[in-house]
C-alpha cells in the first residue's frame, strides 16, 4: 500500500466555540517540509495535552475520502467541508481508510517511520468545531474517525510525499474492526480479551478493554461526546449489561 499525501497541516491555539476553549483543532495546509517529531509535527499545537497529542497521538491522519460522504449526509456543513483540515487532521490523503489500515501498521511517512497506535476517539470539540451538537457521536457511529501514529523514527514530511506500508504485525485487526468492538459489539468478551493483549494497540485502549472485561459493562460516553453544559442526547450514554 502506497498513497500520496496531498496535504500536511498544523495549527496553533485558538478559541473554540462559545466558551472560547483553547484548541489546536483549526489546522491549515503547509508548504515545504515539516519535522516529524516524537510528540508531533513541528509548529503544531494541542489545547488539551491530557487527551490530545503526546507520543501515542503524535500525528493525526484523516482520509479525505470521507469528506464527500459527510457533505452528502450533513448539507449544512458543505462550506466547512470544502477544504481539508475540518477534522483537525495533520495528514490528508485519498486511497486508505479505516477499512484498509490495521493497528500496528508501520509506514514510511515522508522520511519518518510511524506506527498506527489507535483510532481517534471523537470528543465534544468536534461539536464545537462544526457547530453541530451531535457531530462527535456521528463520527463515532460512522467509524470514520481517522487514526493516530506514534513516531518510531523522526524525519521530514511535506505535501506530495508518499506513505508506504513497511510492516503489518497485527494483520486482520483493521481500525474498522476495532471500532466495531468499541462502539457496536461492545461486550464481545472474546474480542475484548484479544484487544487487551494486542501489544501494538495504545496502552490506554488496552486498559479500556480490560476494564470492560472486569466490569462486564461499557463506560459512559456522554461526558466525552457532549460539550460541557449541554444535555446528552439519545444514544450517548453507553449500555451496561450484568455479568
Amino acid at each position: 500500500m502506497t498513497v500520496s499525501i496531498h496535504a500536511v497541516l498544523v495549527g496553533g491555539l485558538a478559541p473554540l466555540g462559545s466558551r472560547g476553549v483553547p484548541s489546536g483543532i483549526y489546522k491549515r495546509p503547509t508548504t515545504g517540509p515539516l519535522r516529524v517529531q516524537r510528540d508531533g509535527l513541528s509548529g503544531d499545537a494541542q489545547g488539551d495535552r491530557k487527551n490530545h497529542g503526546g507520543p501515542e497521538k503524535a500525528v493525526h491522519h484523516y482520509p479525505y475520502d470521507h469528506y464527500a460522504g459527510w457533505r452528502r449526509e450533513i448539507p449544512s456543513l458543505v462550506e466547512q467541508l470544502a477544504t481539508v483540515g475540518a477534522f483537525g487532521e495533520n495528514v490528508s490523503s485519498e486511497g486508505m481508510t479505516e477499512k484498509d489500515v490495521c493497528v500496528g501498521d508501520i509506514y514510511r511517512l515522508g522520511t519518518a517511520l510511524v506506527q498506527v497506535s489507535q483510532g481517534r476517539q471523537p470528543c465534544w470539540r468536534l461539536n464545537e468545531r462544526f457547530g453541530e451538537p451531535t457531530m462527535a457521536r456521528q463520527v463515532q457511529e460512522s467509524r470514520r474517525t481517522g487514526w493516530y501514529y506514534r513516531v518510531l523514527e523522526e524525519g521530514r514530511l511535506e505535501a506530495g510525499d508518499s506513505i508506504a506500508l513497511v510492516e503489518r504485525p497485527a494483520d486482520g485487526w483493521t481500525l474498522e474492526r476495532i471500532m466495531d468492538v468499541l462502539y457496536r459489539d461492545t461486550l464481545n468478551l472474546g474480542s475484548l480479551a484479544r484487544l487487551a493483549d494486542l501489544p501494538e494497540l495504545a496502552d490506554s485502549w488496552r486498559k479500556l478493554a480490560r476494564r470492560r472485561l472486569e466490569r462486564r459493562a461499557v463506560e459512559d460516553w456522554s461526558r466525552r461526546l457532549t460539550a460541557p453544559g449541554e444535555p446528552a442526547s439519545d444514544g450517548r450514554r453507553a449500555r451496561e449489561t450484568p455479568s
